[in-house]
């Protein structure tokens, strides 16, 4: 029997969750209940569910909450590290560049939002973005939302829209463009890490439209898998329905 390689994941756990008020005003969005577990505990399941039990969360808001949660259930049985920033909110691009020595290695890693629960097939998303020989690969389906990455033909990255506010952002100009919606579940091979041009504070949108021109950041279609976003507190009653 031969060794799998080890590929690792990062929970993004340290928003301030200001859509899960009034939660969030003394507690952690991640520790939010879902039909009696913890958003950070299910996505811990479910990643190891797919074979990934190294995993980085990282934190910021009420951070000593999830320190705890993670150290009294020994990791629900994974390997949990955290990244710290308690210092000071860095958005999911800031906070993956913080955990680049965590995450660093010879294969890729996986990132998930710790309000996204899903069923989507992690070892086929890998397949795909090992086959295809991107830099990036994140999937993506065909739900309403008010911000849409933009898709060409074979489903490569050329673009971003804000239908609420019209903006609009094409770095790979291409003819009948896809809006497609992100799902927060992706794959990154570790030489991005040389390629970030941000520093600080920033979103992983911004670090894709600056990177895409330049480098294979392709999506991923995924339309038959169950998944929700639980920002909001009305969307916890849909989560337990969906996730029993």
């Amino acid at each position: 029997m031969t060794n799998q390689p080890t590929i690792k994941a990062m929970i993004f756990a340290a928003g301030l969750g200001t859509r899960f008020k009034p939660w969030t005003e003394h507690h952690p969005k991640a520790l939010a209940m879902v039909n009696g577990k913890s958003l950070l505990q299910r996505n811990i399941e479910y990643l190891q569910q797919q074979g990934i039990t190294d995993v980085v969360v990282n934190v910021h808001h009420f951070a000593l909450q999830i320190v705890d949660a993670v150290t009294q259930n020994f990791g629900w049985g994974s390997r949990v590290t955290i990244s710290d920033e308690t210092e000071a909110v860095l958005e999911t691009g800031g906070g993956l560049v913080k955990a680049r020595p965590l995450l660093e290695g010879n294969q890729p890693f996986v990132t998930i939002n710790a309000d996204i629960l899903t069923d989507l097939d992690i070892q086929q998303l890998l397949t795909f973005h090992r086959e295809q020989q991107n830099l990036i690969s994140f999937a993506i389906s065909q739900r309403k939302t008010t911000r849409y990455f933009l898709f060409d033909a074979g489903n490569r990255l050329c673009g971003w829209r804000n239908t609420q506010t019209g903006e609009e952002k094409i770095v790979v100009p291409a003819t009948a463009l896809q809006p497609m919606a992100y799902s927060c579940v992706v794959v990154f091979e570790p030489a991005v890490f040389p390629l970030i041009r941000q520093t600080g504070k920033f979103s992983l949108t911004d670090m894709y439209l600056d990177l895409a021109s330049g480098h294979k950041i392709m999506g991923y279609e995924h339309q038959h898998n169950r998944w929700i976003d639980v920002g909001k507190t009305e969307s916890v009653a849909r989560a337990e329905a969906m996730f029993p």
